[in-house]
């Protein structure tokens, strides 16, 4: 036979042998349904978990936050309605009740995030009670509110001013990143974010205290970016930079763009969460739409 036979033999066995592909294809949908019908779903593979999704045994994904009020009961919810397990490190009894109530599978551990054995209890919970650790949240805020936000002119502060508001961010940030990084560096994978407010990029006029405890979290927050990259783990800082609507901080007569909402940091955790291995954003700032944009 010659080659353009031999040619034409091979199109005429393909199309051919397309149509019994195709039954093939078509069947297996109906044989799985009625395998479901006899047995139960169990004898089907389960489905695949999306590479970017780190958990090192069977399950949904797992969350561990430091802060449960606003930003951490916001990120707490969203991922639980995303399918994860979550568990939330708050210093008061009220927080977590609050937090349960709203959301009764999250688990609780009272303690402060400044505390090293607090971090590493909190993220050996995750890995024994709930199957692992993919995202780990520092959104822990407790600046003095003994005077003006951010601590006031330098040059009239007192001199343990600076203590005050450094104590009331740096801790947590140093805890929690050096736990987390750690244990997220030991299993090779997972998410990490710090998150800041726009004092974190820039200084402003009487807000010098606040800003050197931002900034020093910054600095952290990026080092650490920076070591753990080559192990497979994402480190990202996310700036809140404006205000973020509370109960404390109502925002009562303005439109909504000109404040950001709890939920709205919880998305873009979840962006930074979700990124894939390929490409990740390290610093991720999120402004109020009305507001002004300060580059």
């Amino acid at each position: 036979m010659s080659r353009s036979g031999e040619s034409r033999v091979s199109r005429i066995m393909r199309r051919m042998a397309a149509p019994a592909r195709s039954r093939r294809m078509r069947t297996w949908g109906k044989r799985a349904a009625w395998l479901c019908s006899i047995t139960g779903p169990s004898l089907l593979p389960a489905p695949r978990r999306p590479p970017w999704q780190t958990a090192r045994v069977p399950g949904p994904p797992v969350l561990v936050t430091f802060g449960a009020r606003n930003v951490g009961r916001a990120v707490v919810a969203e991922r639980l309605a995303a399918g994860w397990r979550a568990l939330a490190v708050a210093r008061t009894d009220a927080t977590l009740d609050a937090l349960r109530d709203a959301h009764p599978a999250v688990r609780t551990l009272r303690g402060d995030a400044g505390d090293h054995a607090v971090v590493a209890e909190a993220l050996a919970l995750a890995r024994r009670d709930l199957g692992g650790l993919d995202l780990v949240v520092n959104a822990v805020t407790a600046p003095p509110r003994d005077h003006s936000f951010g601590g006031g002119p330098v040059a009239e502060a007192p001199p343990e001013r600076l203590d005050s508001w450094l104590g009331g961010f740096l801790p947590a940030a140093w805890a929690v990143l050096r736990g987390a990084g750690a244990e997220l560096a030991r299993l090779g994978s997972g998410t990490l974010v710090q998150v800041a407010g726009g004092s974190a990029r820039r200084a402003m006029p009487g807000r010098g205290p606040w800003a050197a405890a931002q900034q020093g979290a910054r600095a952290l927050t990026l080092a650490l970016a920076q070591e753990l990259r080559p192990r497979g783990v994402h480190v990202a800082l996310l700036v809140a930079d404006g205000v973020i609507q509370t109960d404390r901080n109502p925002m009562a007569g303005r439109p909504p763009e000109d404040s950001l909402a709890p939920e709205d940091v919880a998305a873009a955790v979840a962006y930074l969460a979700g990124q894939r291995p390929r490409g990740w954003t390290h610093e991720l700032v999120l402004t109020p739409a009305g507001d002004t944009f300060v580059p």
